[in-house]
């Protein structure tokens, strides 16, 4: 579990006072990634001994994913048996981000549930916005749904439309993400202040851009162009996704279809993020969910099938960086949940302007 680790050692730096963006963790010397809030809600992990910690975040990843699997069942059906997310919860053990998630110790789980509880709440909710906005002060990526958030509420105003239960979660997220980040800034100026001036545009900290794992636009041109920096065809066709991905997000809202515009808002951070490591996809359980219920369960099971398969480690990857000189067929296994989420938004993009030229 040596994310796990990773966050333990971050709190464990926060607590002596030590310089956290100097920090490296494991035998990997693995640096810290994310905003220095998350380093604040780590402090408790030095607290228990390793063998305990990692037996405490299994059971709790496990809870997590019995709830991710109810809010997304909530989310797609509008109602959700308990027996039924934990059938689905025992199969999605299995599929390749949900797994990774449990044996790295990651926190994913945890931002999607925080996301998904604002997002299945009733119209209006006072709280609604709060998860969204401690998720993206936790790791950016979750951002983006605020982003979603207030796009719908401001053409919805545009139109005289029924704008406030959108702008209103949008302004909430965006307050509590202002509000938790300036509290941290008091806590820890020094490592706030050079988070946000200087380590939130250094993508290559996280790691190579080209590594199997990263399952980004970024990764996928990476490994495509051979080279470990994409430069200014990621920035272009990253806009340009994430352009086309909002507006599939925003125009599945504005015609109810709410579970659709979620996920096509979660892979479009995924696509458009600089890096989106494989058990960043626990996103593929509501995606196949929503395909599953939408009646292409064949195309749900294919999907399904895929994300259990763990086809994108088939290709050589590790030590020399053996994904700088992949051949036709291991890009394409080693773009296999890129191109699920670009089809998903491709297909669902064609259905809602056919809708509307029809309507």
């Amino acid at each position: 579990m040596i994310d796990l680790l990773v966050y333990r050692a971050e709190g464990a730096t926060v607590r002596a006072g030590g310089d956290l963006y100097a920090l490296r963790a494991t035998h990997a010397e693995l640096p810290t990634t994310y905003p220095p809030f998350a380093a604040l809600l780590f402090t408790p992990l030095t607290l228990l001994d390793v063998a305990d910690l990692r037996a405490l975040a299994t059971a709790a990843n496990l809870a997590l994913l019995v709830a991710f699997v109810h809010l997304s069942l909530l989310l797609v059906r509008r109602h959700a048996r308990v027996e039924h997310a934990l059938w689905v919860a025992a199969g999605a053990v299995w599929c390749e981000p949900v797994w990774t998630t449990l044996r790295y110790g990651q926190v994913n789980l945890l931002l999607a549930v925080l996301v998904l509880w604002d997002l299945t709440r009733r119209p209006g909710h006072r709280w609604a916005g709060v998860g969204i906005g401690l998720a993206a002060a936790i790791k950016l990526t979750p951002a983006l749904f605020a982003v979603f958030l207030l796009c719908t509420g401001l053409v919805l105003a545009a139109t005289r439309g029924a704008w406030r239960p959108w702008l209103r979660p949008a302004w909430m997220a965006a307050g509590t993400f202002a509000g938790v980040t300036t509290l941290t800034a008091m806590a820890l100026p020094h490592d706030s202040r050079r988070f946000w001036t200087r380590m939130v545009f250094e993508a290559s900290r996280v790691g190579h851009a080209e590594e199997t794992g990263n399952q980004s636009l970024r990764g996928v041109l990476a490994r495509l162009l051979h080279t470990d920096d994409p430069g200014l065809w990621w920035v272009l066709i990253a806009a340009a996704a994430g352009v086309t991905g909002l507006a599939v997000a925003v125009a599945a809202a504005l015609r109810g279809r709410h579970a659709l515009a979620v996920v096509a808002c979660a892979a479009t951070a995924l696509l458009v993020s600089p890096v989106s490591w494989s058990h960043h996809w626990v996103w593929c359980v509501p995606l196949v969910l929503l395909v599953w219920e939408s009646g292409r369960r064949g195309v749900a099971a294919f999907m399904a099938a895929l994300f259990c398969s763990y086809a994108l480690w088939w290709v050589p990857h590790g030590g020399d960086r053996p994904e700088l000189r992949q051949n036709g067929a291991e890009l394409v296994l080693s773009a296999l949940y890129v191109g699920m989420a670009c089809a998903f938004l491709a297909h669902s993009g064609i259905r809602l302007w056919r809708t509307s030229r029809t309507a």
